[in-house]
């Protein structure tokens, strides 16, 4: 493999990794605190049950267009890019 191809894996991979906590993160540790978050209400909801139903949903589809503009630039960085 070229000294190309893998500083390219290795700049896909760490995205890979960082990309996988933050959804791990939002996935099963915010679910964790859901009880006791559940003191606080707004607009009539707690707040537990915003962030298990709503908040995850809305920073998961965040997280798939941030990853694909950052892997896109990877690629374009490294000449892997597609062509338009």
């Amino acid at each position: 493999m070229s000294d190309n191809a893998e500083a390219h894996w290795g700049s896909t991979s760490r995205l890979m990794w960082i990309t996988l906590a933050i959804w791990a993160f939002f996935a099963f540790v915010i679910h964790f605190f859901v009880n006791s978050l559940n003191s606080i209400v707004i607009f009539g909801f707690p707040l537990g049950f915003w962030f298990a139903a709503q908040g995850s949903l809305i920073v998961f589809v965040v997280l798939l267009f941030w990853f694909a503009r950052q892997q896109n630039a990877i690629d374009e960085k490294y000449g892997f890019a597609e062509e338009d």
